[in-house]
């Protein structure tokens, strides 16, 4: 792939080899045609180009430095809006494929073996396909999600990917109640839980925290990743009432120790994670698997579903 930035000007790959480049990243071969369309539309766009010049610009700034998620992602979505209509929710596609080149240069500088940055930048097309299902059209459907990976904080091991992260307050004063050294600021390791990747069985996550352990260590031996976190609906001990003690979700909540409980619902989290849509009536939500009957059964009867916020040592 030729170098997609020359001196300030920012440079997507050509027609011929744009496919090949979203094929890398997984995106789905439904979607491709179209994303080579509309890269004559945005490159034919002065405007446009300037646009994508300018996100990728701030997306790479600092590639590998903590503190930009919340800054970076209020640019993406704010931004959004001012690309060209036609190519909509496509244009975040863009703007990673785009700033391609600076992540792998960083991998490169911190020798990341080719095949965990293969996977971890698949997330894109990955991304691509969940945006399919809720939606019923291409594009990506929370952008911000991305950052993490083409900035070289986030790195797919097995089945969990795990972003290089820092605690906040809540948690540090939580770790430092349960005896641990812990500060703002110091760094751990907060896991995500990829959709499309199968089943988040005991031995998939043991295999995945092993190799996060070997990985962190070797690469970026200069942070001491001591405890892995985890802020996620999956984490809500309702679940326990619905599910069986020996049901991969529960095993994966019994990992963790609490960190702190939420009082604001998240009801949408849980319904676009299961079923789609976040959207869907109540009402006429599945009960084909164990989990389904679990998320729906619960809202039909009036409750709530929280955000649970864990932690384990590593």
């Amino acid at each position: 792939m030729r170098l997609h930035r020359e001196g300030k000007r920012t440079v997507l790959p050509d027609a011929d080899e744009l496919p090949e480049v979203l094929l890398d990243l997984a995106v789905p071969h439904e979607d491709i045609n179209e994303l080579v369309r509309l890269r004559r539309v945005l490159t034919r766009d002065t405007d446009a180009r300037r646009l994508l010049e300018e996100c990728v610009g701030e997306l790479v700034k600092d590639i590998g430095e903590h503190g930009h998620w919340t800054r970076l992602t209020e640019l993406l979505l704010a931004r959004l809006p001012e690309a060209p209509a036609e190519v909509g929710a496509y244009f975040p596609v863009y703007v990673f494929v785009a700033a391609l080149p600076y992540t792998r240069a960083y991998h490169r500088e911190r020798d990341i073996p080719a095949d965990v940055s293969r996977r971890t930048l698949a997330d894109l097309g990955r991304n691509i396909a969940v945006h399919h299902r809720r939606f019923g059209g291409g594009g990506l459907p929370f952008p911000q999600w991305l950052v993490p990976h083409f900035r070289g904080e986030l790195y797919q091991l097995g089945r969990l990917q795990f972003e290089r992260a820092r605690l906040d307050e809540s948690t540090a004063r939580t770790l430092t109640a349960a005896g641990l050294d812990a500060e703002p600021g110091t760094p751990c390791l907060n896991l995500h839980i990829p959709d499309y990747s199968g089943p988040l069985t005991p031995a998939a996550c043991d295999r995945s925290l092993k190799l996060a352990r070997a990985f962190f260590a070797r690469y970026f031996p200069e942070e001491r990743h001591e405890v892995a976190t985890c802020h996620s609906w999956l984490l809500d001990p309702q679940l326990k009432r619905y599910l069986s003690a020996d049901s991969n979700i529960v095993r994966f909540q019994e990992r963790f120790r609490v960190i702190r409980e939420d009082t604001e619902p998240v009801d949408t989290d849980p319904v676009q994670f299961v079923f789609g849509h976040p959207d869907q009536p109540v009402e006429g939500l599945p009960r084909g698997t164990s989990v389904e009957r679990a998320v729906g059964d619960h809202l039909r009867a009036g409750g709530h579903w929280y955000l649970g916020h864990g932690w384990f040592p590593l």
